[in-house]
């Protein structure tokens, strides 16, 4: 079937167990109820696994998946989804990634690619337009992001879009990513320990094809005049100087900051950490995705101790997780923590929440530090997160447990520890504290793939309306 509408109405399908891919046409009808990116994840995940099926089995499906404005001239048209039953929270899971992969798989003529079954040895999928390749690459497993974007751009070429794993995925940690241009990340449900559970280390994907579009021309008047309006926004500058960073300063004013495992909302550091001494200070480059014009990645550099010359990409969720959640105050250390789990291929949500899990319960005495290899997590010791960091890929002692997740740790401990488990359905909390955000705390125990923040950005407007109202209009602006 020829393209039209938005869509090539093609699904790439690869068994990795025997070696084989084919291409399933899909109706213009199934398009227009499903949409694409989400929405054919889902669908052909309740078609076609069982829902008792072990996420980490190599019968369970890893999609990624566009939809039909991804790659064209329009703002916000660059990213992908990457979709599973998680490993972490047994349920539908998925994430989305700013990479040019989401641009070359539509070139390359697809709308979604399936991954099933598991390669004999660690391999990389490549797919150049309808050639299709899985490559055995045994020498790449066990390298970090930094390490595989490098080798594989340096075979395949900058306008190549790859995603893979770090180690965390290769160990099955239940909160590994895929990543993508070194700091982009996706699937914080544990997409990347099912990608390594197949022993997949990266997919590669170059397009020559066109994008799918009924009039071009209009959608270049369109994407003209949307870009415009972006531009000329009145926050545009303040967020292309400070990106997601400039949130911090306003959760702290809000009292939503998480603090010390979220016992806080405020944090006595958060001056120095905040967006304007990012961009002032540490701030050397930005990076944004495909086809967007606010330009809100930044590229920070540790400018002395254990870290100097250290470079990470920054926003709020892994500076707000890494930083005041663990009381670490500096920003050349939250830079070099932020590198490390990008390397490893953390979620770096859920890695800030379960050192400061681990932290709070070793505190109580819930856990010997024996069982620790001897680390003791503390309030800003820097060096204790870095090893507690190492203890948890390699699954040493507890580590083996923590690697599963707050909420399996949490149980596993006993006690009341799950009331230090700060996660709903297993995915732990974005970087938000909703003890007094309601309608925030709505929005994540609704979310499907439990708290994050991306489903439902309300704490924005809760704000605006007030913390203290309670109505049934929070329920009904949730649901929009």
């Amino acid at each position: 079937m020829d393209g039209y509408n938005g869509w090539h109405h093609k699904i790439l399908w690869i068994d990795l167990s025997r070696g084989k891919h084919w291409v399933e046409e899909f109706t213009h009808d199934f398009a227009l109820q499903w949409i694409g990116g989400r929405g054919f994840a889902i669908k052909i995940l309740w078609d076609r696994i069982d829902p008792g099926i072990d996420p980490l089995a190599p019968e369970n499906l890893l999609i990624f998946a566009v939809g039909p404005l991804t790659g064209l001239p329009l703002p916000s048209s660059g990213k992908l989804v990457v979709a599973s039953k998680s490993p972490l929270t047994g349920g539908y899971g998925d994430g989305n990634i700013g990479t040019r992969a989401s641009v070359q798989l539509r070139k390359a003529g697809y709308d979604a690619i399936v991954v099933t079954g598991k390669a004999e040895k660690p391999s990389y999928i490549l797919i150049q337009n309808s050639d299709v390749e899985i490559i055995t690459s045994p020498e790449y497993w066990g390298l970090n992001s930094e390490e595989i974007d490098s080798e594989l751009t340096s075979i395949y070429g900058r306008r190549a879009g790859i995603l893979y794993i770090g180690p965390a995925g290769e160990k099955l940690v239940r909160y590994s990513v895929v990543m993508s241009e070194k700091d982009r990340a996706g699937g914080r449900p544990g997409m990347g320990a099912v990608m390594g559970s197949k022993n997949l280390k990266a997919i590669v994907v170059i397009g020559d094809g066109e994008m799918p579009s009924k009039d071009p021309d209009k959608v270049r008047e369109i994407g003209k005049e949307a870009y415009s309006d972006v531009k000329n926004a009145p926050n545009y500058n303040h967020w292309m100087r400070e990106g997601t960073m400039g949130i911090l300063s306003w959760c702290q004013e809000m009292s939503v900051l998480p603090t010390y495992n979220f016992r806080e909302g405020v944090f006595d550091g958060a001056d120095k950490i905040n967006g304007m001494v990012m961009a002032d200070l540490f701030k050397i480059s930005q990076k944004g995705c495909p086809q967007c014009n606010m330009v809100c990645g930044n590229v920070g550099e540790a400018k002395e101790g254990r870290f100097k010359g250290v470079r990470a990409e920054l926003d709020y969720e892994n500076v707000g997780m890494l930083g005041p959640n663990l009381g670490i105050d500096n920003l050349n250390d939250i830079i070099g923590l932020v590198r490390l789990a990008d390397n490893y291929g953390f979620d770096t949500i859920s890695l800030g929440s379960t050192l400061a899990f681990t932290t709070e319960v070793v505190e109580k005495g819930y856990i010997d530090i024996r069982e620790l290899d001897g680390v003791r997590p503390k309030w800003g010791d820097v060096d204790s997160y870095i090893d507690l960091m190492e203890i948890i890929l390699n699954g040493v002692g507890f580590g083996s447990i923590l690697k599963l997740g707050t909420k399996v740790a949490a149980i596993r401990i006993g006690r009341d520890a799950l009331d230090f488990a700060m996660q709903v359905k297993g995915l732990d909390v974005s970087a938000y504290d909703a003890h007094i955000a309601h309608g925030m705390a709505l929005a994540f125990g609704t979310s499907p793939i439990g708290a994050h923040h991306k489903d439902a950005w309300y704490i924005y407007r809760e704000a605006l309306r007030g913390f203290d109202v309670n109505d049934r209009k929070k329920v009904e602006e949730v649901i929009e």
